[in-house]
């Protein structure tokens, strides 16, 4: 079995770079979408998008400017689903027969995360393609 991003022992939740709590809406106003997933939290704009990770994760917030932006996988799964960004440069990672993939760029949602996946991969399709 892999190891899954979010997995240490550390359960405390990322706040803002300078350490305030606030909500990512109030960090990110001028963001088209915000979802917030089991791992992270996925903010489009209109000409990239931002992944910022819970403290357990094993991989770094990052932005990812929509010219390197190829493709998105998205599975809706039975109980977990998750969303692959395709990223120039970076290793897709097509998981295993019994694994979600997991890299830099996936997000993984429950059932109530997949309306959000859903327009996040809508919005970040028509954002790449310019």
């Amino acid at each position: 079995m892999g190891i899954l991003p979010w997995g240490s022992d550390d359960d405390g939740e990322r706040g803002d770079s300078d350490g305030s709590d606030t909500t990512p809406s109030a960090r990110h106003p001028d963001a088209t979408l915000i979802c917030e997933f089991q791992d992270g939290t996925l903010i489009v704009y209109s000409d990239r998008v931002r992944i910022e990770r819970v403290a357990r994760s094993r991989f770094d917030d990052k932005a990812i400017p929509a010219d390197e932006i190829s493709g998105i996988d998205l599975a809706k799964g039975v109980t977990i689903g998750y969303l692959q960004i395709e990223q120039v440069g970076v290793p897709i990672d097509s998981g295993g027969l019994l694994s979600d993939p997991v890299n830099e760029n996936t997000l993984h949602f429950g059932r109530g995360g997949r309306d959000c996946a859903s327009e996040a991969r809508t919005e970040i399709l028509s954002m790449a393609r310019g």
